[in-house]
């Protein structure tokens, strides 16, 4: 059986932040700009609470079957609301999404080097 590759998002919104919260995600906001988002094992979060209160988390994770793309996504859900509530950040909102990148639709170039590689 092969190993499938699962990436999963978790959005969510900061909610009831100090103005000590606040401080604290502005001043480590370079280090999770959207801009350097990566989907990791141990989550990436992106955020840019100047604009608005929403963040984003990506997660890496792999299974053998389909379904444990569920347990990816509550395993994942978890992490993300255990960083959140062990620095004391208030949240709301909170939904997942997971992609399984075997089922995933191969891109214009993708389908190209495949056709150039076949006989």
């Amino acid at each position: 059986m092969t190993t499938r590759t699962f990436r999963i998002t978790v959005r969510g919104v900061f909610d009831g932040l100090g103005a000590d919260q606040r401080a604290e995600l502005l001043a480590h906001a370079s280090e999770h700009d959207v801009l350097q988002a990566a989907f990791t094992p141990e989550g990436h979060l992106s955020y840019d609470v100047a604009a608005r209160p929403a963040f984003t988390f990506r997660f890496l994770d792999s299974g053998e079957a389909e379904e444990d793309i569920l347990e990816a996504v509550e395993r994942a859900e978890a992490a993300a609301t255990a960083w959140l509530t062990g620095r004391g950040y208030g949240f709301k909102r909170l939904r997942s999404q997971g992609e399984d990148l075997s089922q995933a639709p191969l891109g214009k170039r993708q389908r190209r080097a495949i056709a150039q590689n076949t006989p």
